[in-house]
């Protein structure tokens, strides 16, 4: 095939298995690890896992140190999110900027025609769709990247399920190892707790009012940042019978307002920063509101660079700083963030 693919890399089974896939099918492979932090026992261990399997496949391994690139883009933005309220998804903005930003145009340098990650999605060159493997599907994390980078993307894992993929890397004596190790969090750079890496930036521990929808102080909590929207514990409430939700958050005076359940109801909303994989104003699909949650259907108009959701069915807890993916049946249509 005379072709060139860079794969990020990470020493988990997913890349590893992305690689050989790739390899067998004629690919010239590299391959690229990313140090996005400062986790220093963590990279070793890890670029040393990728180095033995470039070792092993005879491909070429390089590395790439992020770490000033992600901070700004990613971890910085994840904290400064939380000091105002909001909800931010990091794996979506390290998608954009950071795996399909500045891996890519490294790839340039290396002269690699294609670049591939493990990702359970799968790309035509002008879309993204969801996964053959629905309960690992990622597509709803590559809404926001650019759209000239689709025609360079290869997803070898997109017509996989997770089980044939540790099964594949079962069976190769030097990945054994590799097909039996804990996952890796979603969150790179947080190993237990998101408040960990918030304490280490400002006081998160500041008790403040819990408050009802019609303004009036209802009880305490112990400090706005530990809590999201949708969450019914960890506040109190005077004299509650029923449970009660975080259905807002003021940063500004540390306040939390606390609802019943059917205040968590939206069917309207906005959207800011809008990314689109083809020309669209006003339109009908479907709209993922988080991760791990099931598509409604929705009409969506555009304005410039923000767009108004109107829901043909509620959805509960919607957060500002998450992310609202867009989908034509299983094709990723775009998507924009929650405002």
């Amino acid at each position: 095939m005379n072709k060139k693919v860079l794969v990020g890399m990470s020493g988990g089974v997913d890349s590893t298995v992305t690689a050989i896939l790739l390899q067998q099918q004629g690919y010239e492979v590299e391959g690229v690890y990313m140090k996005l932090h400062d986790k220093v026992e963590y990279h070793e261990a890890n670029f040393a896992k990728v180095q033995r399997v470039g070792a092993y496949l005879g491909i070429k391994i390089h590395f790439l140190d992020l770490g000033e690139a992600f901070k700004h883009e990613v971890y910085d933005y994840f904290v400064e999110s939380y000091k105002l309220g909001l909800t931010p998804n990091p794996c979506v903005m390290c998608n954009r900027t950071i795996k399909f930003g500045q891996m890519v145009e490294f790839a340039c340098t290396v002269g690699a025609d294609f670049v591939a990650t493990g990702h359970y999605a799968k790309c035509d060159g002008e879309y993204i769709y969801m996964a053959f493997d629905k309960a690992k599907d990622q597509s709803y994390f590559l809404c926001q990247i650019k759209k000239e980078v689709l025609p360079r993307l290869l997803f070898p894992l997109g017509e996989w399920i997770k089980e044939d993929v540790k099964a594949f890397a079962a069976d190769i004596e030097i990945l054994q190892d590799l097909a039996n190790q804990r996952e890796s969090t979603e969150i790179c750079f947080v190993e237990n707790d998101y408040t960990e890496i918030l304490e280490k930036h400002m006081n998160i521990d500041m008790k403040g009012e819990t408050i009802d929808t019609h303004g009036n102080v209802v009880g305490n909590h112990k400090g706005y940042m530990h809590y999201t929207i949708g969450k019914r514990r960890g506040f109190f409430v005077n004299g509650a019978h029923d449970p009660h939700f975080v259905v807002a958050i003021k940063p500004q005076t540390n306040q939390i307002v606390v609802g019943t359940r059917e205040k968590l109801e939206e069917r309207f909303f906005e959207l800011k920063q809008i990314n689109l994989f083809e020309t669209l104003t006003d339109f009908d699909c479907k709209v993922k509101v988080r991760y791990r949650t099931t598509a409604v259907p929705a009409h969506v108009t555009i304005h410039a660079d923000s767009a108004t959701v109107e829901l043909e069915e509620p959805v509960f807890g919607l957060a500002k700083g998450q992310i609202a993916a867009f989908y034509d049946g299983e094709k990723l249509l775009g998507g924009g963030v929650i405002c």
